[in-house]
């Protein structure tokens, strides 16, 4: 397990640097002589390096070897931290973060892929359980500490602080991790590149414009969608053609590879949205101030944490099937309830909500990213982790795009601004996420008994 923990820690610098930098903005901005909205270029430039680059991801790994590849995105990753810190201008961290994002394209993927290939197949609900934690850690810890370093050193250390994690992690890879490639080389797919590329970015741009624009704004976002939709189904129909695709759609022929790409879609975009509304909710619906708010959000990923330790075992006594259905009905249950708390509710019943929300939701995460993998054959490993981690990369961005763009059509539908959104408004949102997560339970039924028994060590 030695080998997931060196990968979660390569996670957990990607996913601190992802939230922390939105805290730094200000001070960034006061720096560059510029204002917040025109640096959240760099905050942009990232998510859209990152879309373009992780379709690569299978190719590289399988084309230099796991370790080279995850070695040097690391590597990458950190020297971009240091240019980041270094930054003048804005032009100067555009480029930084454009930089940072083939970084992370390559570390995050190939960082799955080397922990798969390093462990048997009965330890592979363990060693997710390991990946899933820095995406919960990242997010609650990184405003917090950016916000200190920001205020009481300097906003330059919030990249800094990834050069001894890198150099760290840059050895512990070259001693721990086999260079495993795959021996029959494939030409690589230009077209599918660039296909999949800017239909990623077209995709996720236009999610990034509806989840921070204005009602006016949000409704630009379509033109981009249909053109991003437009180049996929494009980008589809040639990797159908193509012999050797750099996205392999014959993994969707594996059952438990598709029912939880389908599945985890519906799922993964409604709850990405909860840490989004969370805050609005508490702050702005219920009156609460950001100290209170943050110390009760704290509950999910606490939750989060915890389920860590038991996910292996609930899923040996249940197996795949029965958990993906009746924790899936659960965690909608569990989002629908996310707004159903007034401001005379007690702070400790909202805590324990939210602290059962996180249980639940990881546990259906741990299920998520460790049943794709059951029916893997090890030559299509590469090709099925840069899939997923396409998809998921989408669901990130459209959970949260979701999440806002529903909230300001209740604003619409009632005729007021966003100054007037009220926590009747958030509240609705959470009840259209909760159904939309229903949705996932109608491909997790489809589930045989005993899916991914190898994995889990159920016996149906």
């Amino acid at each position: 397990m030695i080998v997931a923990l060196v990968v979660a820690c390569a996670f957990f610098m990607e996913t601190f640097t992802g939230t922390v930098i939105t805290t730094a903005l200000p001070a960034m901005a006061r720096t560059f002589g510029s204002d917040p909205v025109r640096l959240s270029l760099g905050v942009t430039a990232y998510m859209l390096s990152l879309a373009i680059f992780i379709p690569l991801s299978g190719w590289v790994a399988d084309r230099y070897g796991g370790r080279t590849v995850f070695r040097a995105a690391i590597g990458v990753f950190t020297l971009a931290s240091v240019l980041c810190g270094l930054c003048n201008n804005l032009t100067e961290l555009v480029l930084s973060r454009v930089v940072q994002g083939i970084g992370g394209a390559m570390m995050v993927p190939v960082g799955r892929l080397v922990m798969l290939r390093s462990v048997d197949r009965s330890d592979y609900v363990r060693a997710m359980a390991y990946l899933v934690v820095p995406a919960f850690i990242g997010p609650v810890v990184g405003p917090p500490v950016g916000g200190f370093i920001t205020t009481y050193v300097s906003w330059r250390w919030v990249f800094f602080l990834n050069v001894p994690i890198g150099l760290i992690g840059m050895v512990l890879v070259t001693f721990l991790i086999e260079n495993t490639r795959e021996e029959r080389r494939r030409p690589l797919d230009w077209m599918g590149f660039v296909l999949s590329g800017l239909s990623l970015a077209s995709i996720l741009y236009g999610l990034d414009i509806a989840a921070h624009g204005s009602l006016a704004e949000s409704l630009g976002f379509a033109a981009l969608l249909a053109a991003g939709l437009a180049l996929g189904a494009v980008a589809v129909r040639h990797a159908l053609r193509h012999p050797h695709p750099l996205i392999d759609l014959s993994l969707l022929r594996l059952p438990t590879f598709a029912i939880s790409l389908w599945g985890g879609l519906f799922f993964r975009v409604a709850a990405g949205s909860v840490p989004f509304l969370l805050p609005v909710f508490l702050q702005v619906g219920l009156g609460m101030t950001a100290f209170l708010a943050g110390v009760l959000i704290l509950a999910d990923a606490v939750g989060n944490i915890a389920m860590n330790a038991v996910a292996p075992a609930t899923l040996r006594r249940f197996g795949f099937r029965r958990v993906l259905v009746h924790n899936g009905v659960a965690s909608a249950l569990a989002i629908v309830g996310g707004g159903a708390f007034t401001g005379a509710t007690p702070a400790w019943v909202i805590f324990s909500a939210y602290l059962l929300f996180g249980l639940l939701r990881s546990l259906q995460y741990n299920a998520l990213s460790t049943l794709q993998y059951a029916e893997v054959p090890p030559d299509q490993m590469s090709a099925a982790t840069s899939f997923a981690s396409m998809v998921q990369q989408m669901c990130s961005g459209a959970g949260i795009a979701v999440g806002a763009v529903l909230m300001q059509l209740s604003l619409l539908t009632r005729g007021v601004g966003p100054e007037s959104l009220a926590a009747g408004d958030v509240r609705l949102v959470f009840v259209a996420e909760g159904l939309f997560a229903l949705v996932s339970i109608v491909f997790f039924r489809r589930l045989r008994q005993d899916a991914g028994a190898e994995l889990s060590g159920h016996r149906a």
